[in-house]
């Protein structure tokens, strides 16, 4: 899949490891496993690939939002769409790194 950043942060955590943005500094065991995640993303061909790595944990949300694992804590949420004239490739595109246990 080809992946697209939607934040700076995303893009900063994925290339560099950390970020300038004080609302989104991570745990280096926590970027480590976010780099791996996104590497995953980039690599499967399609979204039903997604399902053969079960501790993804890949989970349709609400309007067309995903999100998988990355450890106990964190979740990465994205949305994806099938690239034009090319159904086997997708195009994902990462929205945010969220804390699902917190209410």
């Amino acid at each position: 899949m080809d992946v697209v950043f939607q934040k700076d942060y995303l893009s900063d955590l994925y290339y560099t490891g950390k970020t300038s943005d004080k609302q989104h500094r991570y745990q280096p065991e926590v970027v480590r496993k976010y780099v791996r995640v996104v590497g995953t993303l980039e690599a499967v061909g399609r979204m039903e690939d997604l399902f053969r790595f079960n501790s993804l944990n890949f989970e349709a949300l609400d309007n067309d939002y995903y999100s998988v694992r990355i450890d106990y804590h964190y979740r990465l949420v994205f949305q994806m769409e099938a690239k034009p004239r090319e159904m086997l490739l997708s195009i994902c595109k990462l929205e945010d790194i969220t804390n699902h246990c917190k209410a």
